[in-house]
């Protein structure tokens, strides 16, 4: 059972957590090192774009929810919801959330983190998007359709 996780990115996701857990965690050990309004309102925002995003997502996707960048023998290629205007959803819900937390905790630590997780996650939509285009003929196309992460942009 492990090889079969493994072979689906298990290393991705188990990375993706220990970025998690520095972010929230220096986030809570680590906090207040600057007094900014204007902080405060960017964090709430990155917050609540991350929380639309990811229960669009989770929406959307339904049964073929998972955090692993090689797809399920029996998931089905996804176009429909948010999905029709960004195709990793609930990789932009991880990171603006994080960073949106870190904001609003004011924490340098878990800013660090949490910007980290750009990189990080761009490369494993990369992975995810090689492997979905191997599984379904179709992907290609949506790919040259909807943007990555940001409507209309990247």
């Amino acid at each position: 059972m492990l090889k079969y996780y493994i072979q689906r990115g298990l290393w991705w996701v188990l990375v993706q957590l220990l970025l998690l857990l520095v972010v929230f965690g220096g986030g809570f050990l680590w906090s207040h090192h600057w007094q900014s309004g204007a902080s405060r309102v960017f964090g709430w925002l990155l917050v609540l774009v991350g929380a639309g995003c990811g229960v669009a997502g989770a929406l959307s996707l339904g049964k073929n929810l998972s955090p692993f960048p090689h797809p399920a023998s029996a998931s089905a290629l996804v176009t429909r919801g948010v999905y029709r205007l960004m195709r990793h959803p609930l990789y932009t819900a991880v990171f603006c959330g994080s960073l949106g937390w870190a904001m609003l905790q004011a924490s340098w630590p878990a800013t660090v983190a949490a910007l980290c997780l750009g990189p990080f996650l761009d490369a494993k939509a990369r992975v995810e998007e090689k492997a979905l285009r191997q599984r379904f003929p179709d992907y290609a196309e949506y790919q040259r359709r909807v943007k990555r992460f940001i409507p209309g942009v990247y």
